[in-house]
């Protein structure tokens, strides 16, 4: 498990890909659950 891992985050840096251990935008899911935490109370 290095850089030649592409399921690690290490590996996808490598890489220059994104994907679950390296989100493009990490941000999203919180966004998500914000939201639907507002529009649920």
């Amino acid at each position: 498990m290095g850089r030649g891992d592409k399921k690690t985050a290490k590996g996808k840096r490598f890489k220059g890909s994104f994907g679950k251990s390296r989100p493009a935008n990490p941000l999203t899911p919180l966004k998500k659950a914000a939201a639907a935490a507002k529009k649920k109370a």
